[in-house]
């Protein structure tokens, strides 16, 4: 987690000087490749440490804070980071704007990860490794895929995963581009500035909220007692794009507070497949491996109903098309009686100093 957090800040620090270098775009994409890599590799690391070093009870206090600070952290580059390249961009140009902002990203991801050397827990147990080089990875990567599907009721974990997500692709695909559609074509009619205003203040703020709840909700109910609900909460912002559609509301404080329910019942409910992936599907011998896995089931499910969303909200129009997204959810709630769910968490213990 640290190694590739320094890596990450040093990506940043060369992405500063490559934009000065003649060949420019060139180095510029050899560097965010580095910083691709530093931040696809640091997310996996990290999820493994967070499961490896709390119980469940934990896991899932903190799932919560941990989305919240996720989409944080998006929200400081869409809302900070950007404005402040575009100020600078007017006094320095643009090149000189971006090289000063990147550095300053730099200075700020070294920090944290000088923090995270010194604040951040020690794992309960270690991984195994992988020895013998290449031939030893590739072995290790066969028993890992092989270990996965192994697993008791894991078809039907994955089944779970894609149709819990089924919906929610399909909502936050369609959802913005209804709220900037013409009214007479059956949308809202907002323009950019003003779905960017709604989502980057209400909606985040929203979500923040959402999500900090939703994990502690579950943390008290145990995971198994709360994902009905969890379930439930995703299917609210299908529930408010119907409505939006079925009304048509004209004024944008009325917009805004239906997307900030919206957000909210997002953030409380996406807690139950973090935490779902991290209790029920990645426990094991390569815990983190499987987490990766599962994350990755987690996405395509995602990116299916994304890819079929276009067509049948064409076929249907945006008001039946949203009725049809609340339908979609049915399939997860009564998944709940077939697929593999974790024992009630034990007591918490103390953590490893």
């Amino acid at each position: 987690v640290v190694a590739m957090l320094y890596l990450g800040a040093a990506g940043l620090g060369l992405m500063a000087l490559a934009l000065h270098l003649p060949h420019w775009f060139g180095a510029a994409l050899i560097v965010l490749f580095l910083i691709a890599y530093a931040s696809a590799t640091h997310d996996i690391a990290c999820d493994g440490l967070y499961m490896g070093a709390l119980d469940e009870k934990r896991q899932a206090a903190y799932a919560g804070w941990q989305g919240a600070f996720f989409n944080g952290a998006r929200f400081f580059i869409t809302g900070v980071v950007l404005k402040l390249a575009g100020h600078l961009e007017g006094q320095m140009g643009v090149f000189n704007a971006w090289s000063a902002v990147f550095a300053m990203l730099c200075v700020l991801v070294a920090l944290l990860a000088t923090y995270n050397a010194r604040m951040l827990p020690a794992a309960r147990s270690s991984p195994p490794v992988a020895s013998g080089g290449a031939a030893g990875v590739a072995a290790m990567l066969k028993d890992v895929v092989l270990d996965f599907f192994r697993k008791p009721g894991i078809w039907r974990a994955v089944l779970f995963i894609v149709m819990f997500r089924f919906a929610e692709g399909q909502v936050q695909t369609i959802g913005p581009l209804f709220l900037l559609e013409a009214r007479d074509k059956g949308g809202l009619g907002l323009t950019t500035g003003q779905v960017a205003d709604v989502y980057g203040w209400v909606g985040t703020g929203a979500f923040l909220v959402g999500s900090v709840l939703g994990g502690w909700v579950t943390s008290r109910l145990s995971l198994r007692r709360a994902m009905p609900l969890l379930i439930v909460a995703m299917g609210v912002p299908n529930a408010t794009f119907y409505y939006l559609a079925s009304a048509l509301p004209q004024d944008l404080p009325h917009i805004a507070a239906a997307v900030g329910v919206e957000m909210f019942g997002y953030g409380f409910g996406f807690v139950g497949m973090i935490l779902y992936i991290m209790q029920a599907v990645a426990p094991g011998r390569f815990q983190t491996a499987h987490y990766a896995l599962g994350s990755g089931v987690m996405q395509l499910g995602f990116i299916l109903s994304k890819t079929l969303s276009g067509d049948i909200q064409v076929a249907m129009g945006y008001q039946h098309f949203f009725l049809w997204t609340l339908l979609c959810g049915l399939p997860a709630l009564l998944l709940l009686l077939w697929v593999p769910m974790p024992r009630r968490a034990a007591e918490p213990q103390p953590l490893p100093a």
